[in-house]
């Protein structure tokens, strides 16, 4: 069997050449949305990107969270704003934290902003539904599987129910030789312990992993390795093909109210 190039499988700018307009477009229809519907500014800690962008409905309700990607390194959710179109739409209010990028902060500490970010909704007195892209999609399961308990013990153990992830990334043990581990800086230790597929499968939640069906077969095995191990251990899992996408239009339907992802999100959140 030839020999994993994982540089090759993870630089997901270099397998997708047109990223700078991908991503300038992101910033432009997020930037276009914000005009349209002002969002709610929240704050969860005291750094300036520790904020939240909500954008809420009349209705009440479960609040999903979208989480940003870029490698834990890039890019914060005021990129993503038009993420919240498609299920605003449905009347199901939508938030978008920033955290802080390494290699200023670990992964890590991240893992533990976006637990802060959930505390801080939490106080809206709505469940969360946590979805989110690429480094967001690690995130998302990474929520799913907190013992909030633990975390703080005025939380709820089934905040998060549910988790949706695009394009996520659940083992980073492959990361830890490729250039994109300049900024990360994890050895084999903190890779595994940050990695959600070895963490204790929240059973009787949901999760969902989807992926662009031009993506690297690596992030297709993330996922199914994800949802077979977790589905194993009792959570109710979906492997997921967004048709025709690459990594970074694997996200394009969540603007589109029709769009399937966006009725499966819909779903989770009124269950």
């Amino acid at each position: 069997m030839a020999e994993i190039d994982y540089e090759v499988e993870y630089n997901n700018r270099a397998r997708v050449p047109e990223n700078p307009a991908l991503m300038a477009g992101w910033a432009s229809d997020a930037a276009a949305y914000r005009e349209q519907r002002a969002p709610r500014r929240l704050s969860y800690g005291p750094g300036i990107r520790n904020t939240i962008d909500f954008f809420p409905t009349d209705r009440d309700g479960p609040i999903v969270v979208f989480i940003h990607g870029g490698y834990w390194q890039a890019l914060d959710g005021s990129f993503f704003s038009h993420c919240a179109r498609g299920l605003n739409a449905h009347g199901i209010g939508v938030a978008v934290p920033s955290y802080d990028l390494c290699p200023d902060v670990t992964v890590e500490d991240i893992i533990g902003q976006m637990r802060a970010a959930s505390r801080e909704l939490a106080r809206l007195d709505r469940r969360l539904v946590m979805s989110g892209h690429s480094a967001g999609g690690h995130l998302a399961a990474c929520l799913l599987a907190t013992d909030w308990p633990a975390f703080d013990a005025g939380l709820p153990k089934d905040l998060v129910a549910s988790a949706y992830a695009i394009s996520g990334l659940f083992d980073l043990g492959p990361l830890v030789e490729t250039s994109i581990n300049n900024a990360l800086r994890l050895d084999h230790a903190a890779a595994k312990a940050a990695s959600p597929l070895f963490w204790t499968p929240p059973a009787g939640a949901s999760l969902d992993a989807v992926v662009g069906g031009n993506e690297s077969a690596e992030y297709f095995r993330q996922s199914r390795t994800m949802v077979e191990a977790w589905g194993e251990a009792g959570v109710a899992t979906r492997f997921g093909v967004v048709s025709d996408a690459n990594h970074f239009t694997a996200i394009a339907p969540l603007a589109d109210p029709d769009s399937a992802m966006v009725l499966r999100l819909k779903e989770l959140a009124r269950r």
